[in-house]
């Protein structure tokens, strides 16, 4: 917490305004949106039902498809089917681990072929860093189909001097516990279309038509963020270029003490953009360091230290199976390679120089001792079991 949520919080209970709308959540719509450079935004209570929304204004239904990221948290995708639409599922590259624009290019390609375009795309900046906006945009452009931006976890980012989220029709940004700024649970979508938003607040509050008694012509839902929690969200976004700033330095004292280390890769940033480092993420090269990331992970474990793997690509995951999925390239699978090589660290804001350093240690001893050291049979057996 910042210190200043009390504030806001006590002027809800003040004010009696508890329920999910008030001057918080008014205010907190209002300042979101000029920090993010859109013309409004609509709180709701997650950033899961920010996206749900953002395909119901697209008229997204049964028998439709939404191209979406693989390389994300299943939030990204299960909105599609509460829509009753078809996922499917584009790889990542290299350069940002995020959206291959020759994957999505592949996707459009088949789905004219079979005179099937999407009516949407999801795009995920994933870990903080932005994706290729502009390559991604000019393809969608190119067939009309709108885009919905993920920035659950890159709000404080820049892509080209522009805030990351701001690009789609749509951005949607989370304020679960474990996000740059929190609202403890809440999310917002964001967008330069009024009307649209002035809908999806009417969907996100049952659907109540206009009328003196309780009518309702279509489903709605009961999405709306209440006012004590926007009140936590105001004060935190006024340090929310603070917490950016932490995340960046937590990221950078990792690639100075562990850098070294070949075979150690970071999350790269590409030119131009400006990742609020949402989490430290790093992958293992099995044919230079041969303990795996799920070997690190046990290790820091014992030494009461969470690590966690990158996210498992959806289209691996049992919930999507049998759902269509591009790769980048002809046998390269880059969100499969991630995942059996990628290592998340600890990197709270709030997380100190000491526990840093302690993190480092653990990292460094177990990477560069040779009774550390793995047969290669033991590195491709992850490789076989993902």
């Amino acid at each position: 917490m910042s210190g200043n949520e009390h504030k806001y919080i006590n002027e809800a209970f003040e004010t009696n305004w508890i329920a999910p709308l008030g001057p918080n959540v008014n205010a907190f719509e209002k300042e979101l949106a000029t920090y993010a450079g859109t013309a409004g935004a609509a709180a709701t209570s997650s950033g899961t039902a920010a996206i749900h929304l953002a395909l119901e204004l697209f008229g997204v239904g049964h028998g439709d498809i939404v191209f979406c990221s693989s390389l994300t948290f299943v939030a990204s995708a299960n909105p599609i089917l509460y829509v009753g639409a078809e996922p499917v599922f584009i790889d990542s590259e290299e350069e940002t681990w995020n959206m291959s624009p020759v994957a999505l290019a592949c996707a459009f390609e088949d789905a004219q072929a079979r005179r099937k375009l999407p009516k949407a795309v999801i795009v995920v900046n994933l870990y903080g860093q932005s994706a290729k906006m502009d390559e991604l945009m000019e393809i969608c452009e190119r067939y009309e189909i709108p885009i919905i931006e993920d920035a659950a976890e890159s709000l404080g980012s820049l892509y080209k001097g522009k805030k990351s989220g701001s690009f789609g029709h749509f951005g949607i940004y989370s304020f679960n516990g474990n996000k740059i700024i929190t609202t403890s649970g809440g999310g917002i979508l964001v967008s330069n279309d009024l009307e649209a938003l002035a809908r999806s607040r009417f969907l996100a509050t049952q659907a109540r038509d206009a009328a003196k008694h309780y009518q309702h012509s279509t489903v709605g839902y009961n999405y709306r963020m209440s006012n004590i929690l926007a009140g936590v969200g105001r004060a935190q976004l006024e340090v929310l270029d603070e917490r950016v700033q932490a995340r960046r330095d937590v990221f950078d004292r990792y690639v100075q003490a562990l850098g070294d280390i070949k075979g150690v890769h970071f999350m790269p940033e590409l030119e131009g953009t400006y990742s609020n480092r949402w989490l430290t993420a790093l992958t293992l090269d099995p044919e230079v360091i041969k303990v795996t990331p799920y070997d690190l992970i046990d290790l820091l474990e014992e030494e009461n230290i969470e690590a966690r793997p990158v996210w498992k690509p959806l289209h691996m995951q049992p919930l999507f199976e049998g759902c269509k999925f591009y790769p980048h390239g002809k046998g390269d699978v880059v969100s499969k390679r991630l995942f059996a090589e990628g290592l998340c660290l600890p990197s709270g804001s709030n997380m100190t120089v000491e526990e840093q350093e302690r993190v480092i240690e653990v990292l460094r001893k177990h990477l560069l001792a040779s009774n550390s050291l793995k047969s290669d049979e033991a590195v491709h057996e992850v490789y076989g079991k993902q």
